[in-house]
């Protein structure tokens, strides 16, 4: 079970105390606010301030001017490593995160989080939008220091119009589009905790697919000739340059502009081949197109005048950074592979050294294997795909046309050597699937996912590669299975549910759940099949929304420990057992 941490009184805390017994705080001695705000798939490229010659941005290209801008700024290939690093201010294979979906984007809990931090430190804490480290506590937003929360714990969410959210726990109806959503939350977050130091993440889930905009921004775009996917994103990247424009007037409204440092960045390259200023490489890739982002860092009370610094930098920075602009000692914890920033903030890059950044990518289906990987200096970038090293000089060639590496050997042997000894270093704590918790009172009940289980057999997952919101179809007799690993962290009691589907004329499966010495049995009966409306302009790749329902299994006695849940079917008299969404468990009584 994971343990409370210590709560550590800083000088921040200190007057957050003075002020809420009373005593005002002036500009000069309170902690700057932060407000954070990162974009999912939109790449460098995806703004008019970087040359798109059909996307305007005039509110990013106004921050940027306003702000520390870095140019050379990278992250990792995918969303989830990305957000880990980010919040922990290491590389992502180091808190656990080494994919997407499976859980195999789940971060440690015992990692200290920016979030935590700045809890401990005094501040407020919320976030609106995509966490994608975690689906169940004690690795959910709530769990790694946040005390607000709207927004989706997977990777992707089905539907951006009219939706479902959870807030702090509960499932909410919401009303509008869902980037327009989270903005309006984020407001109020602020106006709620203006008089108080506060820390606002907006990690936004646009543009990434499925493919939903408003009208006035889709037929801006497809006015121009361009495709209905390509209308649709960059339809959305318009939409998300509005809402950072309505943050900002916020600030400026509550009067908090001067004393919040705004930063902006996006969370990987572009999610398809569209204008990326001549880098190689997208989404997914370990090349310069597929991680380098745009990074802005505007505090306007500390550094008035916007800048450029050209010096390489990554999501590792940011936790170092931020909690030295804010004044907060280094935490205790895991040690951090990001610097703080902030002497290139200041102009001060006399004695910054040159270093060496590392980045890596998961293979899909695979444990994790040392590539793809690629290491970044100022000056050159190394990569290997899985087939052989290649060297790039990224100054005197940025497009990644000519491989040096021969006539670099001893640069390139150097590098190979810091890539093999960092990637040791990062793995030196297996990476595996973590077991489900459940037992916390944080979270009842508790929903297995299909994408978590373990498939046997027959079972598939629908979408093919179990992306998040899959759901598990094909399983259609008796060998097959699908199980979970559970760490019940609290026994007792448990009541048990399938979210399931099954159309007429194949119902009649018997299923059995088996974990630990409990044993249940249920027949799969007829529902109806309906599909959720979707608003997609194109056809998506994942699983579009279902109407799932639900179907009481019993009750078992689950001690605490780790266990496997796993269903199998007993009978299936139509070569059909169900699709399968999740096994909900449901705590009713407990055993300490």
């Amino acid at each position: 079970m994971r343990l409370a941490r210590p709560i550590r009184i800083s000088s921040p805390a200190l007057l957050l105390l003075l002020a809420c017994a009373g005593a005002p705080l002036t500009a000069a001695d309170r902690p700057p606010n932060l407000l954070l705000v990162m974009t999912d798939d939109q790449g460098y490229g995806d703004l008019s301030l970087h040359g798109n010659p059909n996307l305007a941005t005039p509110n990013l290209d106004r921050l940027a001017g306003q702000s520390i801008r870095f140019d050379r700024f990278f992250v990792s290939p995918v969303c989830a490593p990305t957000r880990a690093a980010l919040l922990t201010g290491r590389y992502p294979l180091r808190t656990g995160v080494w994919g997407v979906t499976h859980g195999k984007e789940t971060m440690r809990a015992e990692e200290l989080t920016l979030a935590e931090a700045l809890h401990d430190a005094g501040y407020q804490t919320g976030i609106f939008g995509k966490w994608h480290n975690g689906e169940h506590y004690p690795h959910t937003p709530q769990g790694q220091g946040f005390d607000t929360f709207l927004g989706f714990h997977n990777g992707h969410w089905n539907n951006y119009v009219n939706t479902r959210l959870e807030s702090n726990g509960v499932m909410v109806a919401t009303q509008g589009y869902i980037s327009d959503v989270l903005t309006d939350a984020a407001m109020a977050f602020m106006r709620e905790h203006r008089d108080v130091p506060f820390f606002c993440y907006v990690p936004y889930n646009a543009p990434h697919s499925p493919f939903q905009v408003p009208d006035r921004y889709f037929e801006r775009f497809k006015a121009l000739g361009l495709s209905v996917e390509l209308a649709c994103i960059y339809g959305m990247c318009a939409n998300l340059d509005d809402n950072v424009g309505k943050l900002l007037e916020q600030l400026d409204a509550v009067q908090l502009a001067n004393d919040t440092i705004v930063v902006f960045l996006t969370d990987n390259g572009p999610n398809s081949d569209r204008y990326n200023v001549m880098m190689r490489g997208r989404k997914g890739s370990v090349h310069e197109g597929g991680v380098r982002v745009p990074c802005f860092i505007r505090w306007p009370r500390r550094f008035p005048e916007g800048r450029t610094v050209t010096q390489i930098a990554a999501h590792i920075d940011l936790f170092p950074t931020l909690l030295d602009l804010c004044g907060l000692p280094a935490p205790n914890g895991p040690a951090r592979d990001g610097r703080s920033l902030r002497p290139l903030m200041e102009g001060n890059a006399k004695d910054w050294k040159d270093r060496l950044l590392f980045r890596h990518r998961f293979r899909r289906g695979q444990d994790v294997t040392p590539t793809p990987g690629a290491v970044r200096s100022q000056r050159y970038l190394a990569v290997n795909e899985g087939r052989g090293w290649q060297l790039f000089d990224m100054v005197a060639d940025p497009g990644q046309s000519s491989d040096v590496a021969e006539a670099h050997a001893d640069l390139m042997d150097r590098f190979k050597a810091a890539y093999d000894e960092w990637f040791a270093s990062v793995t030196a704590i297996p990476l595996t699937q973590f077991p489900i918790p459940v037992g916390y009172a944080e979270e009842n009940p508790v929903l297995l996912p299909a994408p978590q289980a373990h498939l046997q057999g027959t079972p598939r997952f629908k979408g093919g590669a179990g992306w998040a919101n899959d759901w598990i179809t094909g399983w259609n007799d008796t060998e097959g299975s699908v199980a979970w690993e559970l760490d019940v962290v609290r026994g007792g009691r448990y009541r048990v549910a399938l979210d399931y589907l099954c159309p007429e004329g194949k119902a009649g499966a018997v299923v059995g759940l088996n974990v630990g010495n409990q044993a249940l049995t249920a027949v799969i009966v007829a529902t109806p099949i309906r599909q959720v409306p979707s608003p997609d302009r194109e056809p998506r790749k994942e699983v579009y929304e279902m109407e799932w329902v639900r179907l009481p299994m019993g009750e078992v006695e689950l001690p605490a420990g780790t266990a496997t849940l796993r269903l199998q079917a007993a009978e299936v008299p139509h070569a059909w057992v169900m699709d399968l969404k999740h096994v909900v468990l449901e705590r009713v009584e407990v055993r300490d």
